[in-house]
């Protein structure tokens, strides 16, 4: 026998005493109605047709209301949406219990009792629905508001509104609106849900100045703008920031269309809004497509792209998805992390390394691959420098292993995540990434191949393993200083979860060979991202927390770019991707260039190593330091071939 558990009975309870409710308004609107037709005495004459009203009052009207769930919902919050749902529910039930009473008394019953019963059914329901609501607000005005923490809610439309009253009904939530602020000229001095408008932005100091002379007094502003432009959330955070509040925002319309709780939504602003990147559209039902039901392996699963992949990846149900990765610890935190969230998926962690070749094909082999991502990579820039080796072994040769072992059991597609610093490499770290692109397009140009091959090249992403935003967080952290290379050193930057729902939008796009390049905005100075983490961290850049520039490192630009020279540029029909154009190299040239780099990498020789990037990336730029490391000749970039060394 199911037992019923003890949280659902008050649900069950609830909706019986509000059937009960319903049951005694229906009641007592046919007998009102009659009293006031009548002057409050009912002709004998008329007592019949009153008991056959009330009958189908009690059960007629009553069944249509509960099939329009007028009995649901009516407990804390109501809004436009319940009043609608009250109204057809009452009008449709009027319409039935008059349409059934002509039919048994013909036209001898009173019409205007009609009409006066379906005006008081309709005032009975609406009122008890309100009532809920009323006491529900208005006890809350009577807790002391020195307990309350004061807000001002920047944006005075729905979304700010709605907020307004979902704090209002949740008193336990510990906020008390203090206003609203919104830049429309015409809200200025308006009440909105009982609260005023108090200024625009510009006038946030002097309102938060006004206000902490009352009680409660401001403590933080919370922004309401999940529909902002990006100009309009940058403008809307500088001037929060005039005030010295804390800020907090809502997300953006396509969270709040998943959640409806406003308030559990409130968080934060972080270093995406202050990106302020419009948000992605995405085809879901192309990626889907290509997705579903398919063995899905991505290399470097554990990573922050890889990871990121995988979250997005199995929200499209795959057959099962492979995570590889030579990362122990990492492996098994995000293996764990998708077992939770995705129960009906099967995940499969493998230990491994790209390097192995034989480990790649046992992986693509049993698993029956169908899609591969490869995000394995080592991606520091002044580390790579001096470890050139170790460079091309994973990015290169690791990057050949796989799309052999893809060719050779016959995967659909394989997309490589690939770098900006691809473009004109200035070190090994682009170098390397740039002969992985030219790879892929030199697997893809030979003859009878079924394997799809295609690269996605972006910039920074922000808040992933390694990159500026975690080290200048554990600066600010320590009390700093932060330490940034130059003060005009600029990046582009995307979010994670942005950057991986561009990589899936262009691999649906892709049809082999092809060199996908990601919108990325603005470049952001990396010294203003500094500053900006600062304040959001509660400190005054150069004065609680000192900035420090120490000078370009080994292999690295001022400036970042996209695009290669005679690279042309093709747009696709998706506004925030391009495929980028240029020569490939010829197929059969590729295989010797690769057991001659093979050959240098066993030999562990960094020079030979780079000289052969160089032969097969000519705009490649050896950096002077890596020079000197390397003791080079300044006409040295002429590659020793293996054969020449034998």
């Amino acid at each position: 026998m199911k037992k019923t558990r003890p949280g659902s009975l008050f649900p069950l309870l609830r909706r019986f005493l509000v059937g009960l409710l319903l049951a005694a308004a229906l009641t007592a609107s046919p007998a009102a109605a009659f009293l006031l037709r009548f002057d409050f005495v009912i002709p004998s004459g008329e007592m019949n047709h009153l008991r056959t009203s009330l009958a189908l009052a009690v059960t007629l009207k009553l069944m249509i209301l509960l099939v329009f769930r007028v009995h649901r919902g009516w407990w804390s919050l109501v809004g436009v949406a319940d009043i609608q749902r009250v109204l057809a529910g009452s009008l449709t039930a009027s319409i039935a219990w008059s349409s059934a009473l002509y039919l048994i008394h013909g036209a001898n019953f009173p019409r205007s009792v009609l009409v006066i019963d379906f005006m008081q059914t309709t005032s009975l329901i609406l009122a008890a629905l309100m009532t809920r609501r009323f006491l529900n607000e208005g006890l809350s005005g009577w807790r002391a508001k020195s307990q309350l923490k004061g807000v001002l809610i920047y944006g005075a439309g729905w979304a700010g509104c709605a907020l307004t009253r979902e704090i209002r009904a949740y008193p336990r939530l510990g906020y008390w609106v203090l206003g609203f602020v919104d830049d429309d000229p015409s809200k200025r001095g308006e009440i909105l849900s009982g609260v005023p408008v108090l200024g625009s932005g510009r006038d946030i100091p002097a309102i938060v100045r006004n206000l902490s002379r009352r009680r409660p007094t401001p403590t933080e502003i919370l922004i309401a703008l999940p529909s902002a432009s990006s100009a309009e959330m940058r403008a809307a955070i500088a001037y929060c920031r005039k005030s010295g509040l804390p800020i907090r925002t809502l997300p953006s319309m396509g969270s709040l269309i998943q959640d409806r709780n406003l308030s559990r939504q409130v968080r934060d602003v972080s270093l995406e809004d202050l990106l302020c990147r419009e948000s992605v559209t995405l085809e879901v039902d192309r990626i889907r497509e290509c997705v579903e039901g398919k063995a899905v392996l991505v290399t470097g699963a554990a990573g922050s792209i890889g990871s990121e992949l995988c979250r997005q990846i199995c929200a499209f149900r795959p057959e099962r998805l492979v995570l590889f990765d030579q990362a122990e610890s990492d492996l098994f935190r995000i293996d764990l992390e998708l077992r939770k969230s995705f129960p009906g998926i099967p995940i499969l962690p493998r230990i491994g390394d790209v390097r192995s070749a034989s480990r790649v094909q046992q992986a693509i082999r049993e698993n029956q691959v169908a899609l591969m991502f490869h995000a394995a990579a080592y991606k520091h820039v002044p580390l790579m420098e001096t470890n050139a080796v170790e460079a091309a072994h994973a990015n290169v040769l690791g990057t050949w292993n796989v799309f052999q072992a893809a060719q050779q059991y016959g995967v659909e597609k394989v997309v490589l995540i690939s770098s900006d610093k691809a473009v004109n490499p200035s070190n090994v770290m682009g170098a390397t990434k740039r002969a992985a692109e030219l790879l892929s397009a030199a697997v893809e140009s030979g003859a009878g191949l079924s394997t799809q091959y295609a690269a996605v090249r972006f910039g920074n992403v922000l808040g992933s393993n390694g990159s500026v935003t975690p080290i200048f967080r554990e600066q600010i952290a320590a009390g700093g200083p932060v330490t940034v290379t130059h003060p005009e050193i600029r990046r582009y930057f995307m979010t994670i979860r942005e950057a991986v729902q561009l990589v899936l939008q262009a691999m649906t796009m892709s049809q082999g060979g092809e060199i996908f390049v990601l919108d990325m905005g603005e470049p952001v100075k990396i010294v203003d991202l500094a500053r900006n983490m600062i304040r959001l961290s509660g400190f005054v850049p150069d004065v609680d927390i000192p900035i420090h520039f120490t000078g370009l490192r080994p292999g690295e630009k001022l400036f970042e770019e996209l695009i290669s020279e005679g690279e042309d540029i093709l747009p696709t029909y998706h506004e925030k991707i391009k495929i980028f154009g240029g020569p490939k190299p010829p197929a059969h040239s590729v295989r010797r260039w690769i057991e001659d780099l093979r050959y240098s990498i066993e030999a562990r020789d960094d020079l030979q190593v780079v000289l052969h990037l160089k032969d097969f990336v000519p705009e490649y730029q050896i950096s002077p330091e890596l020079r000197k490391h390397l003791g080079m000749r300044q006409d040295s970039t002429a590659f020793k071939s293996r054969s020449a060394a034998v």
